[in-house]
């Protein structure tokens, strides 16, 4: 499937909207949600067992996504602002907060993530702060982004940072 062309087009996730979906070990999507299906503008058809990145924005640092998946891969929780990709090029920003889900006897089962709407001060600060790092990540590679990411946490969770973020 050809990746949409980015329009300024923005979709407004609404203040009621929970979208949900659920990913293997891999990423590709078990399970998602009308809410997802209607805002993605892919049918359960085009979605079911596509790779999550069908929804990546290029205004996306990887370097938000390499920590999403570290994090996850060691059992933690994650929640991170993300811009999406619609299928006509639109886009929606939304605050993403996913966690692994574990069968009876500890092993993965999946991954459940719920996303809502980030509020309009965590948009103006993250904004600029990902289009920093995907400038990094041009000019100077992952590494270069990963490096002032860990600088905005000074120590802290990146959850508790995207929390004062969104709550801010």
């Amino acid at each position: 499937m050809a990746r949409p062309t980015p329009t300024n087009n923005e979709i407004e996730v609404k203040s009621v909207d929970i979208v949900v979906s659920k990913s293997d070990e891999e990423g590709n999507i078990e399970y998602a949600n009308p809410i997802f299906y209607n805002l993605s503008g892919y049918n359960k058809r085009e979605l079911t067992f596509a790779p999550h990145s069908i929804l990546r924005h290029p205004d996306m640092p990887k370097v938000v996504f390499k920590y999403l998946w570290d994090e996850l891969k060691k059992g933690n929780e994650v929640n991170a602002f993300v811009k999406n990709l619609t299928k006509d090029g639109s886009f929606y920003w939304v605050l993403a907060y996913v966690r692994p889900a574990y069968n009876t006897d500890g092993s993965l089962r999946n991954y459940i993530s719920t996303r809502k709407t980030m509020s309009k001060n965590a948009r103006k600060t993250i904004e600029p702060f990902y289009a920093k790092l995907l400038a990094l990540e041009k000019s100077d590679g992952v590494e270069a982004s990963e490096k002032a990411l860990i600088e905005l946490l000074d120590g802290k969770a990146f959850n508790t940072v995207m929390h004062v973020i969104q709550t801010s």
